[in-house]
């Protein structure tokens, strides 16, 4: 049926039975029915390099980011199932404690690769990653989690995607921006998509309040012909009833899908690969993809992948310790591949998981639902190894269930990562955690709000400044006498207004931006650009 109104681009012809709508034909509908007819599963899938890649479109955050010229690329690696933190990161420090506590399923002392001496240790599983911590390329955050956790998987994914701790909400913090601010963005999407996802679909992190923004194909002879013949659905002539509601949803969905297969397609065939990733893995075949995308120059700033199976109730040792291997076999491959291209500096990846295991095995060689477990980062730009945070208080104490409290909130890494590496103004940062206000950590990066290039050995800087009576300024210090010419783009690329074209003497010059532009400026997100003979600067900036 639905093949029918699919069409190619050029032709637009229409079908003289799309404006006829069966009263009853919709109650024999429902979503999944929809998918199935238009070649769509789960939130949905495309296949590229045999696996299953999900394309997510931006939310107001990731916009702004793919606007600025910031090159700093954030990997989310998601080990679904709730990651036994304590076999990751062994606690060396008590020693007695822990192996009291996991007698059957401790990792002895000769399966040791000591991050610190006498402190920390990872299993041997894991010892393709001792070459990242040697070269200051991986941190770990102890103790993370957040106050009350939930021991549910479904509970805890939710949480960790939409960082609300109060109540159930069904959307995540990217959809809703985008939903509230860019209801109509779907008829106008970016080149490349801002998000993708690879390994696992639909996750909460990009459901607004009306709409599921992830969207996908299933059938790679589909994505050709799309791709070949700039094929699309036809919006014309829909029914006014519900099934011609969900019928035009579902086709908005998969034209957004379509533009941006193409982009990726074109991104994967512009790279080739590297040799190294196992082959018959997943996780490593996730990873690839993402390496090619990121060579191919896709200019996507956010990517997530997943390693599942992280749910170890029973036989821990044996199924743990082979997920370890396989996510230290593809990461190590990764930032081999990055640093071969010379990308290594640009790419940050940051694990997640719904929640850790607790601190006492349970009668089946494994570990139950726990609370806190660490968060480990890679890449270049961290600068240095090391453990972030007061790691938990290890305890037997049947009275708290055997769990540990946790001492970092997840939140807070959230927040440092999205202001001092993907350099997003804090305002923005605070909205997409739903107000809530988190001071940064040191993770061997900072932004502190401006984006600094080289200008003849000094550098010039820029950073923005927001006033209580909603004015807002940017800052421009320059170390010489040069010229500038400070143009502000709105959000999806078209120039509003030139702020500045002349000569700014050495010293601090600042300038009102709503002033400047000489006219009345809608609420939302902006790009400012400063061109220079010696380079070009720009960051986000809000109007409120």
């Amino acid at each position: 049926m639905c093949d029918n109104h699919f069409q190619n681009k050029k032709t637009q012809k229409k079908n003289p039975k799309d404006g006829i709508c069966d009263p009853d034909e919709h109650k024999n509908w429902n979503r999944r029915s929809f998918l199935q007819a238009l070649g769509l599963v789960g939130g949905g899938t495309m296949m590229l390099a045999n696996t299953n890649l999900t394309v997510s479109k931006p939310s107001p955050l990731s916009i702004a980011l793919s606007q600025a010229e910031n090159d700093k690329i954030l990997i989310i690696c998601r080990l679904g199932g709730g990651n036994d933190g304590f076999n990751t990161i062994i606690p060396v420090y008590d020693y007695d404690i822990y192996a009291n506590a996991r007698p059957l399923i401790k990792i002895p002392p000769s399966e040791f690769i000591n991050l610190e001496k006498d402190q920390f240790a990872m299993p041997k599983p894991m010892n393709k990653l001792e070459s990242l911590w040697g070269d200051g390329q991986m941190k770990v955050v102890h103790g993370v989690g957040y106050e009350d956790q939930t021991l549910s998987h479904f509970r805890g994914t939710d949480i960790w995607a939409n960082t609300n701790l109060r109540e159930e909400d069904r959307t995540g913090w990217m959809g809703r921006y985008f939903q509230d601010l860019y209801p109509n963005y779907i008829f106008n999407p970016p080149a490349s998509p801002p998000s993708i996802q690879i390994g696992s679909l639909g996750n909460l992190i990009f459901k607004g309040p009306q709409n599921d923004f992830s969207f996908a194909i299933s059938d790679p002879q589909r994505l050709e012909q799309i791709i070949e013949n700039q094929t699309f659905y036809d919006l014309d002539m829909l029914p006014d009833c519900t099934y011609g509601d969900k019928l035009r949803f579902l086709r908005e969905s998969t034209n957004v899908t379509y533009n941006y297969a193409e982009a990726i397609s074109d991104a994967f065939n512009r790279s080739t690969d590297f040799g190294g990733y196992l082959e018959d893995d997943n996780f490593s075949r996730q990873l690839r993809i993402v390496a090619r995308l990121i060579k191919g120059n896709l200019g996507t700033k956010v990517y997530m992948v997943t390693l599942g199976g992280f749910d170890t109730h029973n036989d821990q040792i044996q199924r743990h310790q082979s997920l370890l291997n396989s996510f230290s076999e593809g990461l190590s491959n990764f930032y081999a591949d990055l640093e071969a291209s010379g990308l290594d500096d640009k790419v940050l990846t940051m694990t997640i998981s719904e929640f850790g295991r607790r601190f006492v095995e349970n009668g089946s060689l494994g570990t139950d639902h726990g609370t806190a477990a660490p968060v480990m980062l890679f890449g270049t730009g961290l600068n240095g190894n090391g453990f972030i945070g007061e790691h938990p208080t290890l305890s037997q104490n049947p009275s708290v269930g055997f769990n540990v409290e946790s001492t970092n909130d997840f939140r807070q890494i959230y927040s440092t990562v999205m202001k001092e590496w993907l350099c997003v103004d804090p305002d923005v940062v605070n909205k997409a955690l739903l107000g809530e206000e988190f001071e940064s950590m040191n993770l061997g990066f900072s932004c502190d709000g401006s984006t600094i290039n080289p200008v003849d050995g000094d550098s010039l800087s820029h950073i923005v400044t927001y006033e209580e009576n909603k004015e807002v300024y940017i800052t421009i210090n320059t170390p010489q006498t040069i010229h500038v010419d400070i143009i502000l783009f709105n959000i999806i690329g078209q120039k509003v207004a030139t702020l500045r074209n002349d000569v700014l003497t050495e010293g601090q010059h600042r300038i009102n931006v709503k002033e400047a532009t000489g006219t009345r400026l809608s609420t939302g997100q902006y790009i400012y650009r400063i061109e220079t003979n010696q380079g070009d600067f720009s960051s986000p900036l809000m109007i409120s």
